[in-house]
């Protein structure tokens, strides 16, 4: 096949030159961070094991579920992105086809965005109408807030960047007076004998931590194609992600159910709060708590804006016809509804959802690297059947104990349902590669050799 073959979208790429890179402490560790600041994240992670488990084993989940996702879920993608220079949508066409690929992961990542701008939008704006005390708000802020995001994702992103840089001190702030205000009574924290869940609490407590975690980070481990192509090294793919997300999964789940279970033993809430702000709520003055709540929510807009801007930019790229207002208008109209539903506030189903999609992707691009000897072999031809069978049946085993699908068709008893999506993903890929079931690779045009610096094609560096 010739490399007329290939869609514009990936003939028109261009690799991101070494001169436009930076280190790991200035691009991805900063960003990833941010993305585990977020109170969303933090903020109900006692929910997902503290109970059925305990302390101590409720944080070694903690420590699991960020070494999953930096190794597996981040590291391989961090690689491809970079040795190629190029984006998530064109790197994912060795693994999805080069038509395929514009559905998944591209489109993909699109649409799940809008899941992610729901769930932004309403815990910013409970959290705001508790910070103001006027709960009739919820809806007004609801809206006002997911438009005024998805306008900025637009047009604007580059205005809040500097903004940005400086918000996530305010959760950093909260967390570490959570900390001081709870940590010493953690030790003394035991689960409530009716919520430990026979001999086999402890490991089910663990298993929930993690499933949560890599839930709620499958999206950004796939993205990290993009942190890398603006990697200078291996190094820097590797410690921004040590950093941004290991020890930021660490520290701000680790402080926030501490926090909780100290609050817990010390009587200041029942045991059946899971969130770190309402253990605040309890504690603090009412005007400060309402400062809190305000600033919290202040720092989540850049998030919002970011997850506008991926989507926007997804869809400019699969569907370059359409008018962006539109595909993302829509799409925000659709985070309004789940937001005002409530269907947004259902985090672990939410979680598992956008696991249940990406594990397998994650997945299926790690066998790929490993099939290929580190390299990217760049486009293949159409739909890689390899690529879009390991998806399917992984997405089917992932999403099977959400309580999103009705009682009929649901098996609850699938452990950690996102990592047994990747798990099946990638074992299924191999599979299907080594019975012959991967189209042809369409070479890409002007390929550099293998000693040139980071490039595009089957010319890639190895590791």
């Amino acid at each position: 096949m010739s490399d007329q073959q290939l869609p514009s979208y990936i003939t028109s790429a261009t690799p991101n030159p070494p001169d436009k890179r930076a280190p790991w402490y200035k691009n991805t560790a900063p960003t990833y961070a941010g993305i585990f600041l977020w109170f969303i994240f933090w903020d109900s992670m006692s929910g997902n094991g503290l109970s059925m488990a305990g302390l101590g084993a409720t944080l070694l989940g903690i420590v699991l579920g960020g070494v999953i996702c930096h190794f597996l879920f981040y590291l391989v993608p961090g690689l491809f992105g970079l040795k190629t220079g190029l984006p998530l949508y064109v790197v994912g066409t060795s693994t999805f086809g080069a038509v395929g690929g514009l559905i998944m992961p591209g489109f993909l990542m699109g649409v799940l965005q809008f899941g992610w701008l729901g769930v932004n939008a309403f815990g910013s704006s409970d959290a705001l109408a508790q910070g103001f005390g006027m709960p009739a708000l919820y809806v007004p802020i609801c809206i006002i807030w997911t438009l005024a995001a998805a306008f900025v994702g637009l047009k604007g992103i580059q205005y809040v960047a500097r903004v940005a840089t400086y918000l996530p001190l305010i959760p950093l702030a909260v967390l570490i007076i959570g900390l001081v205000l709870f940590a010493g009574s953690a030790g003394d924290y035991t689960p409530p004998p009716e919520t430990v869940v026979g001999s086999g609490g402890v490991l089910k407590g663990i298993l929930a931590m993690v499933a949560a975690i890599v839930g709620f980070f499958a999206t950004a481990g796939a993205a990290g194609v993009d942190f890398g192509l603006n990697s200078r090294d291996k190094n820097d793919v590797s410690m921004g992600g040590v950093f941004g997300i290991i020890i930021a999964i660490v520290f701000t789940a680790g402080v926030s159910v501490i926090a909780v279970a100290g609050a817990r033993a010390s009587g200041v809430v029942d045991p059946t709060v899971c969130n770190m702000t309402a253990a605040l709520k309890q504690k603090l003055s009412k005007e400060f708590f309402a400062v809190i709540m305000i600033g919290l929510t202040l720092a989540s807009f850049p998030g919002a804006c970011f997850s506008s801007f991926i989507a926007a930019n997804s869809f400019k790229t699969v569907m370059p016809k359409v008018n962006p207002f539109i595909s993302v208008g829509i799409g925000a109209i659709v985070s309004i509804i789940l937001a005002v539903t409530g269907v947004a506030a259902k985090l672990p189903d939410v979680f598992g959802l956008i696991g249940a999609s990406f594990g397998p992707i994650c997945g299926a691009m790690l066998v790929d690297y490993l099939l290929s000897s580190g390299t990217w072999t760049g486009p293949r031809a159409g739909f890689n059947p390899a690529g879009w069978i390991s998806w399917a049946i992984g997405f089917i085993v992932g999403i099977l104990p959400n309580k999103m699908l009705p009682d009929a068709i649901r098996v609850e008893d699938i452990p950690c349902a996102p990592m047994a999506a990747f798990i099946v993903g990638a074992v299924v890929y191999l599979l299907c590669a080594k019975a012959g079931l991967q189209s042809a690779v369409i070479p890409m045009p002007a390929a550099k050799p293998a000693d040139a610096p980071p490039a595009s094609g089957a010319a890639a560096a190895k590791a």
